[in-house]
């Protein structure tokens, strides 16, 4: 018995010294600066991204948005069309239809918004969340886990590749207003090897609604 109670006391004081080896503050700067240099790359491109919001399971909208880095070096963001598969009717009734449809389309780019407060964090937003995230490290992932990082209650996990200090994926769950969302960030890398997101999934049970979007479309400036 007593065997394996120093057994046990062994293994709870090892694991502690492994995760007190994981210095936080310079992972996050690691993290930061890997992704910095990775955004300046990316901002060579311009890229669409196609958004399906599906209602109940059945395709309702798809959106088409354009997006580049200004001057500054902000993303910008800028709606080329939307296209509902829902055949208006006449009269009131097709214009109460209509003006229900844009309602969704600025729903839906809200939601596609919050999701970009998580896809690009700030050095000093990703130190404030690795900060109080839990943060483990298997096979060469690393995985990062905190709340509370943009409104009360919200949650993000994290995937990073230990060798590149990029992105794998991310995980969320926040608030659309008073509307619960969930969503999941995929990324994937170019033959020259800038990381960049790929696929967003949004759920919004309140609207019944999901939210498939996809980058494409990748064209590098003209200079």
């Amino acid at each position: 018995m007593k065997k394996i109670f120093n057994f046990l006391l062994f293994a709870v004081v090892f694991a502690n010294i492994g995760f007190a080896q994981i210095d936080k503050e310079q992972l996050a700067l690691a993290i930061s600066k890997a992704d910095d240099a990775n955004t300046e790359k990316l901002k060579e491109f311009i890229w669409k991204r196609k958004s399906d919001v599906l209602v109940d399971g059945q395709l309702k909208l798809t959106t088409i948005t354009e997006f580049s880095f200004d001057d500054q070096g902000k993303l910008q963001a800028k709606l080329v069309d939307a296209e509902s598969t829902v055949k208006q009717k006449p009269g009131l009734r097709g214009r109460a239809q209509q003006s229900a449809v844009e309602d969704k389309a600025d729903y839906v780019g809200k939601a596609l918004e919050l999701s970009l407060a998580y896809t690009y964090m700030t050095k000093g937003q990703l130190l404030d969340f690795f900060s109080k995230a839990t943060v483990t490290e298997k096979d060469g992932i690393i995985e990062a886990t905190g709340e509370n990082i943009y409104v009360q209650g919200d949650k993000l996990t994290l995937h990073i590749d230990k060798k590149t200090n990029l992105y794998l994926d991310k995980k969320f769950s926040s608030l659309l207003g008073k509307d619960p969302i969930d969503g999941e960030i995929k990324y994937e890398k170019f033959s020259s090897g800038v990381n960049h997101g790929s696929i967003t999934v949004l759920n919004m049970p309140a609207q019944k609604m999901k939210i498939d979007a996809k980058n494409q479309d990748y064209s590098q400036r003209v200079k």
